[in-house]
């Protein structure tokens, strides 16, 4: 899925801005640093979709959410921990955008694919800025923490149990088709934002996908005939 997987649009509808409740049981001042740890991240999202992932900074957020540099530092540790908690966020995000159980077309699996592939790409292109900290090395050094790391992990598991579902048993299935609709997603905001020239070509990635990993599900069904004795 994204490079952290592998170590070794048009819709705005999810964003990671979206406020996450404190844990249950948070006494009233875990409640009041945990809405300011969201408040911190909210802000990091805005800094970074407006200056870049590598246009942020402790000073700028500080006079974003109104306190110095120094005191951001009480609720993060550095700035990796902030673009890890935007990191699990944007997965967090994915996970969701991705859960439509019951939302898909209920037709054949070439559609389903298909249903799918878009889901993913505009999820991609809606917000370029999330996609590159998601699926690119953007930055240098940055590694997610266990825990977010498990978050990603979880949504390629839901991708493979999608596809598993579709009657795709293939193991590397979900590892190609993120790598092709990575590469479509990368293409059309880097040369065509905003355009579709990229997103024209999604059915067909999907249909090229599942040529190769299933293609006994792009056969269309012929039904069985008896004959008489």
């Amino acid at each position: 899925m994204p490079l952290f997987l592998t170590m070794s649009g048009k819709t705005n509808a999810v964003r990671d801005s979206a406020a996450i409740p404190p844990p249950a049981g948070l006494d009233r001042r875990a409640a009041r640093r945990a809405a300011t740890r969201q408040e911190i991240v909210d802000a990091a999202w805005q800094i970074a979709r407006e200056n870049g992932l590598s246009g942020l900074s402790m000073r700028d957020l500080g006079d974003r959410v109104g306190m110095r540099a120094q005191s951001v530092y009480s609720y993060f540790a550095s700035k990796d921990d902030i673009y890890d908690a935007m990191f699990r966020q944007g997965y967090e995000a994915f996970i969701a955008w991705m859960d439509v159980d019951g939302e898909q077309p209920a037709t054949d699996a070439r559609e389903a694919t298909r249903f799918f592939a878009h889901r993913f790409f505009d999820f991609c292109t809606s917000d370029p800025v999330r996609y590159q900290l998601l699926f690119l090395r953007t930055i240098p050094g940055f590694e997610p923490s266990p825990e977010s790391y498990q978050v990603a992990v979880r949504a390629l598991d839901d991708m493979q149990r999608t596809l598993t579902r579709l009657g795709v048993t293939d193991p590397d299935s979900a590892d190609l088709a993120t790598a092709v609709l990575t590469g479509l997603t990368s293409q059309q905001i880097a040369n065509d934002p905003g355009g579709d020239r990229w997103e024209r070509l999604v059915d067909r990635a999907a249909d090229m996908v599942l040529a190769e990993v299933a293609p006994h599900l792009l056969m269309p069904h012929r039904p069985t005939t008896r004959t008489s004795a």
